[in-house]
């Protein structure tokens, strides 16, 4: 999880969501029984042998054109932004080969697969850096199914003025059964990689509901803020992007979403931001949410459009009833003239795309779900607060929880939470801040249980957005002991 605590499973398997670095990919895939895999010997990532692989990785430093006037560079995988869709078969194990072609240290995370940590792609679980111009084979089984999403984790280096020059890269895993006739489309939200930070620049924090705040939380938080305001402390710094593209490509330069009237198609959503919120709205057309993070709903669910945090993912059924050619894009205005949002263009249709704002519309996770089933009851509940001390960090905020920032060496020889495999446990969660905040646990999916006091059910899930001075809990099962 993201912040500052640790669970421990045995040893300890915690940790949070660093997707460091200043650049992303996503994409939209299709849930089925199908997933991404890797592979382990006796779960020891291994030296790279003769024998062919399943697949094969290389992480690169590449220029890369995002529109004609903009060329960037980028972390790639097979010289590919985002990078290469992977189609593995649940409980059918894989071989990668990762070649790391880049000046730096990496890791490869592996999202929403219950794998062991020495493969998982996270340092402070364990798992081996992928040295500079060195190569590592790694093997597991892969479960579960679902639409997954592999990404880069190092640090991004900052220069003066707080720009950042490197950035991550990430790629996503697809299934190949679609249900029914529903046409899978994929697309893909990536950021400019050059990034300035800038101070007290803030995003949407409204569009979350309930929005009912815990007023002992917003008085710590606000009081927090106000001592380091009155200390001489700007406000923390914040990354903002100068483009943004849709599979690679900046608004109006890459191929359109290509559709025919009467059709339903399946877009699978990944938002590959390593900080910000995304939105997506097409106008004139609904969205029917199948899956959250790769995970079935209970029941579809119907909405005007879709918000996601930080490495989130919807599969959604979109049917194809509004004729003409639109822009798919970002409620943000400067983020979508930026580049954020891609073409659908009907077929017999031509012209400049079109942008029609919606009628403002709220995300509430609880109603993704069904009703809450009092008599699930956990082993042993978490406490778990998130706090920000503004600007702490060479002037960037710096997050804890219970208190304690996120430790390097501390992680496995200092659990907060000692876990027993086949408990169930619930954490609490509080927000002392004003940010909406990206919550991931590593190699468990999660149940949403109660979300700003509402309760829900059936929501199965690796990543959530905690809205600022709010409160939520979610349960998991400590299943995976490697």
């Amino acid at each position: 999880m993201t912040g500052g605590g640790k669970l421990s499973e045995k040893s300890t398997r915690r940790n949070f969501l660093r997707c460091a670095g200043a650049a992303a990919g996503g994409a939209l895939l299709t849930p089925s029984k199908l997933s991404l895999a890797l592979a382990t010997e006796g779960a020891r990532v291994v030296a790279v042998p003769a024998q062919q692989a399943d697949y094969t990785l290389t992480i690169a430093v590449k220029p890369i054109e995002l529109a004609p006037d903009r060329i960037v560079s980028v972390t790639t995988y097979n010289g590919q932004f985002p990078g290469p869709l992977l189609r593995f078969k649940e409980g059918q194990p894989v071989t990668v080969d990762i070649h790391n072609e880049t000046d730096t240290a990496e890791q490869l995370h592996w999202h929403g697969q219950a794998i062991p940590a020495d493969v998982d792609g996270a340092a402070e679980e364990g798992t081996p850096f992928i040295p500079a111009h060195g190569s590592r084979r790694i093997t597991f089984t892969p479960k579960p199914s679902g639409f997954r999403f592999y990404h880069t984790r190092s640090r991004g280096r900052r220069s003066g003025g707080g720009t950042i020059q490197r950035a991550g890269g990430s790629g996503v895993y697809r299934a190949e059964k679609q249900p029914g006739r529903l046409r899978p489309r994929s697309l893909s939200h990536d950021e400019g990689v050059r990034a300035d930070a800038q101070p007290g620049r803030r995003y949407a924090m409204d569009f979350l509901s309930p929005a009912a705040e815990v007023a002992a939380l917003k008085e710590k938080g606000e009081t927090a803020m106000k001592a380091s305001l009155a200390k001489g402390n700007p406000h923390g710094y914040e990354v903002g992007y100068r483009s943004f593209t849709i599979n690679g490509k900046m608004l109006r330069h890459g191929e359109p979403v290509r559709v025919k009237q009467g059709e339903r198609v399946l877009f699978h959503v990944l938002n590959g931001s390593a900080t910000e919120i995304r939105s997506l709205y097409l106008p004139g057309h609904s969205f029917t949410i199948v899956a959250t993070d790769g995970n079935p709903l209970p029941q579809p669910v119907r909405v005007p459009g879709l918000w996601l945090g930080t490495a989130e993912r919807i599969s959604a059924v979109v049917e194809m009833n509004h004729p003409g050619v639109w822009v798919m894009g970002d409620l943000a205005d400067d983020d979508r003239h930026n580049g954020m949002g891609i073409v659908v263009e009907y077929a017999g249709y031509r012209g400049k795309a079109q942008w029609i704002p919606p009628k403002p519309f709220k995300w509430n996770y609880a109603h993704l779900g069904a009703s809450a089933d009092p008599a699930t009851q956990p082993d042993e509940t978490f406490e778990m607060l998130f706090e920000k001390k503004n600007a702490a960090a060479d002037g960037f905020n710096l997050w804890t929880i219970n208190g304690v920032a996120y430790p390097d060496s501390q992680m496995m020889a200092a659990p907060s939470f000692h876990l027993h495999e086949g408990r169930r446990y619930r954490l609490r969660m509080e927000n002392a801040s004003d940010d909406i905040h990206p919550v991931h646990l590593h190699r468990r999916i999660f149940e949403l249980r109660r979300i700003a006091g509402q309760p829900t059910s059936g929501v199965m899930k690796d990543v959530m957005m905690l809205g600022g001075y709010q409160e939520a809990e979610v349960d998991f099962v400590a299943d995976n002991p490697e």
